[in-house]
């Protein structure tokens, strides 16, 4: 008998009798549960659980949210079903520096990253044979002031096209337009070089170390209109002292950089993070 490996992801106001629905609804569609996590937010009242689950058949993602529907609805609920074992689709977005880049092709053809990579996008060429040296396209867009909503459109429809499903920008040094955050809420992941929210903006490391931090880090976060202000999902950091020059603490944070995206990008994979308004929920 082959088996069907499925999450379930919700979040709605917190209330009683969610997790029992949720059980009594598997074991009555003969599906058994292999990890259940759950958390109650008592400041904002709302829930969120994610379930993963098996089921001895062939059942598709569609049979699935058919078949939890009615027990699911009556609360409110922000749910989805996903495939536990199909990767998730992203299109990778580069400058000029290729650090990040290059983790997560590393990290993806090693098979730690459930990701399938379908194009890489940037406004430079510097990076093109690494890429397709992955097997990977490559997709040469320059930006400028007034070629900038076409280069979106086109990253957009390449999205559609290819079924992507997320957008990676791994040192993307482009401000999204407010209209493209909107259409990415929750599927965009960008990489800050600083712990936020502290150090927005150019040049966190020079200012950084004009304050003499005792830690630098990195900060990845989903993307919103507001710059350097979305929901974080992953930190990573190190100790650092007054003898670090600012050219040593860009040259350290450029792996907590690599660590702290391809970290999140994982957990994003893996339906691990779930929105709490402005900020996250995120499983182990």
């Amino acid at each position: 008998m082959t088996h069907a490996d499925f999450i379930l992801t919700l979040s709605c106001p917190d209330q009683v009798g969610i997790v029992a629905s949720v059980s009594s609804a598997l074991a009555q569609d003969g599906c058994s549960i292999t990890d259940s996590q759950q958390y109650a937010d008592l400041g904002t009242g709302q829930f969120f659980m994610r379930v993963r689950f098996t089921r001895e058949s062939n059942a598709t993602l569609a049979d699935m949210k058919s078949r939890l529907a009615s027990a699911l609805e009556p609360f409110d609920m922000r749910w989805d079903v996903h495939d536990a074992l199909a990767p998730l689709k992203v299109v990778v977005m580069v400058s000029k520096q290729g650090h990040v880049l290059n983790h997560i092709l590393f990290q993806r053809r090693e098979g730690l990253l459930p990701i399938d990579v379908v194009g890489v996008v940037s406004n430079h060429e510097d990076w093109r044979a690494e890429v397709e040296w992955h097997g990977i396209d490559f997709h040469h867009i320059p930006v400028t002031k007034e070629t900038k909503a076409q280069a979106e459109a086109f990253v957009l429809e390449l999205m559609k096209d290819s079924g992507a499903e997320a957008l990676v920008l791994a040192r993307y040094m482009q401000i999204l337009s407010d209209e493209m955050c909107r259409e990415l809420h929750g599927r965009a992941i960008n990489i800050h070089h600083s712990l936020l929210p502290s150090f927005k903006g150019a040049r966190p490391y020079e200012q950084a170390h004009d304050r003499g931090v005792k830690v630098i880090g990195a900060t990845a976060h989903y993307v919103t209109a507001q710059l350097d202000e979305g929901p974080i999902i992953e930190q990573d950091l190190r100790r650092v002292d007054h003898r670090f020059s600012a050219a040593e603490l860009a040259a350290l944070g450029q792996d907590l950089e690599a660590r702290a995206l391809t970290s999140a990008v994982k957990a994003h994979a893996e339906n691990r993070v779930l929105l709490n308004g402005m900020k996250t929920v995120v499983f182990d």
